[in-house]
């Protein structure tokens, strides 16, 4: 009880310094967001309006740090205000409908990421040497090294524009009612597929790597020796002698990948004007939408806090050692 109340002290205290540099982030980027809205308008705003749109959006004139703990209060009570892009849409409910395509995009392509890299990292490790591990090595490695955009533009040139298996773009066919029907559901999974290949690209290299290290460190300590001595199967030994233990570090890194699902693949989501959180925070960058920019990187570092939070716990479970620290 002591350890997590600790560690909730200090993840506490991490989430107010993140949200004091979320507040001060967005004002320190050029332009005003009214100001722009108002010259968009051009002659059909009269002037006496502009103060209007400032106590709409909650820009009004005052002390920066009454502004700071009014923005502090606001997001305890869970009201992020309205978006200024998406007017008159709340942030809740702009940042709520692209939620669902992020976590149904992301989290698929981290489940099968962690686990396929995972995988073949025990495997290489297993096989240390041999024609399979030098494969897969240089393979993840390479994915690895590889920019995201990238990626993506490789894989809609050759599988969307050159083969024009796939489509190039958006979540489903815009044609159809947004419904559970089979045919629905359908163009979703067949839409998604080149944005699922392009993140599982990216991320299995990763934990590929991160595994078959853990492993190969392993490898030659003294139980797995004692395992092998005792005339163990070499399935067993690798499965429940050193990837058990190889997998403590590789929980880090998929508390990584699971904070940043919420957050969305910026870059990916870009590419494929796919309708997640990623895209919406590029749009809101763009038109200077504070609100819904504060409430994304909040979200984002709210997310990343828990999921560390829950390795924290899970390494004291997994760990004997920790357990009797």
């Amino acid at each position: 009880m002591a350890f997590l109340l600790r560690r909730l002290v200090f993840y506490m205290a991490a989430f107010i310094a993140a949200a004091t540099i979320n507040f001060f982030l967005p004002r320190l980027m050029p332009g005003d967001p009214v100001q722009i809205m108002f010259a968009s308008a051009g002659t059909e705003l009269p002037p006496e309006s502009l103060q209007a749109l400032k106590l709409t959006f909650g820009f009004v004139d005052g002390p920066l740090w009454q502004q700071y703990l009014t923005y502090l209060g606001s997001i305890f009570t869970g009201d992020l205000g309205r978006s200024i892009k998406y007017f008159p849409l709340p942030v809740t409910s702009v940042l709520g409908h692209a939620l669902v395509w992020t976590v149904g995009l992301m989290g698929t392509a981290t489940i099968i990421s962690f686990a396929l890299g995972t995988l073949l990292g025990i495997v290489a490790a297993w096989r240390r040497g041999s024609r399979f591990d030098v494969i897969v090595s240089v393979g993840a490695i390479f994915a690895t090294s590889v920019p995201a955009v990238v990626t993506s533009l490789i894989v809609l040139f050759i599988f969307g524009f050159t083969l024009g298996w796939f489509p190039n773009g958006y979540a489903a066919d815009p044609s159809l009612d947004p419904a559970l029907s089979l045919q629905y559901i359908g163009s979703v999974a067949y839409h998604g597929i080149l944005p699922m290949v392009t993140l599982c690209t990216v991320l299995i290299g990763g934990f590929t790597v991160t595994m078959r290290n853990n492993m190969i460190n392993l490898l030659g300590e003294d139980y797995i020796v004692m395992a092998r001595a005792k005339g163990l199967s070499d399935r067993h030994v690798m499965l429940w002698y050193a990837a058990r233990n190889a997998l403590l570090p590789t929980v880090s890194s998929l508390a990584i990948a699971i904070g940043t699902i919420l957050g969305g693949s910026l870059v990916t989501e870009v590419v494929y004007n796919y309708p997640g959180l990623g895209n919406i925070l590029y749009q809101a960058i763009l038109a200077r939408d504070y609100p819904v920019i504060q409430g994304q990187l909040l979200i984002m570092t709210a997310t990343m806090l828990i999921a560390n939070f829950i390795v924290d716990v899970s390494y004291v479970m997994l760990d004997p050692r920790l357990k009797g620290a």
